[in-house]
């Protein structure tokens, strides 16, 4: 009961109404090293190409509580999947193209919530089902469907996002038949690479551009029956803001297009795998791609 209330605390905290600020821009993130990333190059390139200072307030929590703290005005800007929004935010079933669910997003956010969605980044950051890549050669399996035959033995590890959200665990397992040795444990998203390297768990949901996947000798299982809809990364913004800033969109749609699959997987791994600064990767970054 007290870690609930103190929950509840902090989320007041995070989504009430903040002082008014006009010279500054509050970039916020979910708490991943993607996120961090995409946060820093936000802020970077509107340090870069504005002159407004930015104040960074990364590492919020998941997906709810970004969306609160926008919509509360605690922050002006976060990095959001096309995806994520559909499903966890709009409660739309996990289905359409590309271009369909960024429209349908893109219109349902300004109408609802007075929110903007920039262009598409250019990368898609879907759910990745990975096992190890030693089981992946020994049993010869390539997707999630042959996955499904030897699922009854194996132990699962999920992030609780994951476990919770419509497009996540349980479509998954309807989709595809899947049943595990026993409950799937519910970890924090930072520890399922290591548990799946060291044998704790058997199987787990991560993200398509983790850099760790290769560098684990991880195997990503095909979603072969098309249960993971596009999860194209955009910055959401406030439309206040913008109205009094169009200076920061403008900035922020040099970005569309610029970062790909491969481009994200580097920059995740130059972080989680290298253990390099985030400043230093994303301003090397922005210079390589003439930002």
């Amino acid at each position: 009961m007290i870690k609930f209330l103190a929950a509840l605390l902090i989320i007041a905290g995070l989504t009430s109404c903040g002082p008014p600020r006009t010279d500054r821009i509050v970039i916020g993130t979910k708490n991943f090293t993607e996120q961090l990333i995409l946060g820093e190059i936000f802020a970077q390139q509107i340090e870069n190409k504005t002159h407004l200072k930015v104040e960074r307030r990364f590492y919020l929590a998941g997906t709810y509580i970004c969306h609160q703290s926008i919509l509360a005005g605690r922050i002006d800007i976060y990095p959001e999947y096309t995806g994520t929004a559909l499903t966890a935010i709009l409660k739309q079933p996990p289905q359409g193209s590309k271009e369909e669910v960024y429209q349908k997003i893109k219109s349902t956010y300004t109408q609802r919530f007075n929110l903007a969605i920039s262009q598409p980044l250019g990368f898609n950051d879907t759910f990745a089902m990975q096992i190890r890549g030693e089981d992946a050669q020994k049993l010869n399996i390539k997707t999630i469907s042959e996955a499904a035959k030897y699922s009854p033995l194996w132990h699962a590890g999920f992030g609780y996002e994951f476990m919770e959200r419509p497009d996540g665990y349980k479509g998954l397992a309807q989709t595809y038949n899947l049943h595990f040795a026993d409950q799937p444990r519910i970890m924090d998203m930072g520890l399922l690479a290591r548990s799946l390297k060291d044998k704790q768990v058997d199987i787990t949901a991560g993200n398509s551009t983790d850099g760790l996947i290769w560098a684990l000798n991880f195997y990503v299982l095909e979603d072969d029956r098309h249960y993971f809809p596009p999860y194209e990364a955009v910055p959401v913004m406030r439309e206040e803001m913008l109205a009094k800033h169009p200076e920061v969109k403008t900035a922020l749609d040099e970005l569309s297009g610029k970062i790909t699959d491969d481009d994200m997987r580097q920059l995740n791994y130059a972080i989680d795998g290298q253990h390099r600064n985030a400043t230093d990767v994303v301003r090397e970054f922005l210079k390589k791609k003439g930002l």
